[in-house]
């Protein structure tokens, strides 16, 4: 399914460092720091993990990045960094702070904001080495260019979530009496490599259900087993998150009860989702479904918040939770997830993420849950 997909090109990476600059003027910062992760990967196309070693680039409102490299990996990074970039090196001995700070000033400011993962050590660095800076919270830069995705990312993140509840439903099709959550993950994980994409699912069975990230006590399938399953895979590194709750053999009523409720919680946080409307707006949609269902209050059986943004991470910036006012725009991607958690017997949760549209916000690979015992819509 992801024959044929076409990866970003160098112009989507130079419109998104033209839209960090737009930030910077904003937020009146001359630079931003992005160290090793998925930040200097976003804006610049070079994967580098993070070590002790501070590697990574200062964008600027001046021109293109401007790098930051231990002098032994000059080669190695020449093999990733964009031609006409330019690389400064700082020997073991040296402090690379006293270089970001010399790029700062020839930039002719003193106001750096640095990328939220940086490590912690990088940060008392720049704060001891560097004291002539001004360090700031870059997340305004880079959360801000993140929290709302172009017509591209979101067909990889459409094409990512259909893979995976394609592969839930052809998984679920060879459930057997006595498999352990391990039979069904090794399935899961099989069809999504089959349909194009690494990817995987983290089966709960039984009680272990009501732990919303589920327990290690041994469960295998017996009729009216409650299943749980959460997972994804990435597509040019977006992310899809889906959870399905399912029952092998005969549902008792009280099951198809709370099923039907986070189905209606769902539901109404999708029709809640829209531009204009605030992150806590959609979480309070579906608690309210929850409560006056008779499962509350606050988190006592809805044990988490609703949603978190999603795309090259699993959670990233911004939340659907209580007391978050930001105000939804249309390209922002989010899990809609609401669940009841009921320890000693089961839980359920339904997940599938959702984009923010012009009028409203649908769901990204469609196929969501329509009963307890159909879990996913044609289409």
């Amino acid at each position: 399914m992801t024959a044929g997909v076409k990866p970003l090109v160098p112009e989507d990476y130079a419109e998104r460092q033209e839209r960090a600059r737009g930030l910077m003027a904003k937020h009146k910062l001359d630079g931003v720091l992005l160290t090793g992760g998925i930040n200097l990967s976003y804006f610049t196309a070079v994967s580098w993990g993070s070590s002790e070693r501070t590697f990574g680039a200062v964008l600027n409102r001046k021109g293109l990045p401007i790098w930051v490299c231990p002098a032994f990996e000059l080669e190695r990074a020449k093999e990733s960094v964009p031609a006409g970039q330019e690389i400064r090196t700082w020997e073991e001995h040296e402090s690379p702070y006293r270089l970001i700070a010399g790029i700062v000033k020839e930039l002719g400011g003193r106001r750096l904001g640095v990328a939220p993962n940086a490590s912690g050590f990088q940060v008392f660095g720049l704060r001891q080495d560097a004291p002539e800076l001004e360090v700031a919270d870059g997340a305004v830069v880079t959360d801000g260019c993140r929290g709302t995705k172009t017509a591209k990312e979101i067909a990889y993140m459409d094409l990512a979530a259909r893979i995976t509840k394609i592969a839930y439903r052809e998984a679920f099709a060879q459930l057997r009496p006595g498999m352990a959550p391990r039979d069904l993950s090794s399935n899961i994980s099989g069809i999504h490599n089959r349909l194009g994409a690494r990817g995987s699912g983290g089966p709960q069975f039984g009680p272990n259900t009501a732990f919303p990230h589920g327990s290690s006590a041994p469960q295998t399938l017996a009729d009216a087993t409650v299943i749980m399953v959460d997972g994804g895979c990435s597509v040019e590194g977006y992310r899809s998150d889906v959870t399905r709750t399912i029952v092998f053999g005969k549902p008792t009523d009280k099951m198809r009860k709370v099923w039907d409720v986070v189905k209606q919680a769902q539901t109404a946080a999708l029709k809640a989702c829209r531009p204009g409307a605030a992150c806590e707006d959609v979480d309070a949609a579906a608690r309210k479904v929850i409560e006056a269902a008779g499962f509350g209050p606050g988190y006592k059986y809805f044990a988490h918040r609703l949603g978190h943004g999603i795309g090259l991470e699993g959670h990233e910036y911004p939340y659907l939770v209580k007391g978050n006012k930001l105000k939804l725009e249309p390209g922002m991607t989010f899990s809609n997830e609401p669940g009841i958690y009921i320890y000693g017997e089961f839980g359920m949760r339904h997940e599938d993420c959702m984009v923010v549209t012009g009028d409203g916000a649908r769901y990204l690979g469609g196929m969501e849950a329509l009963a307890i015992d159909r879990p996913f819509a044609e289409r």
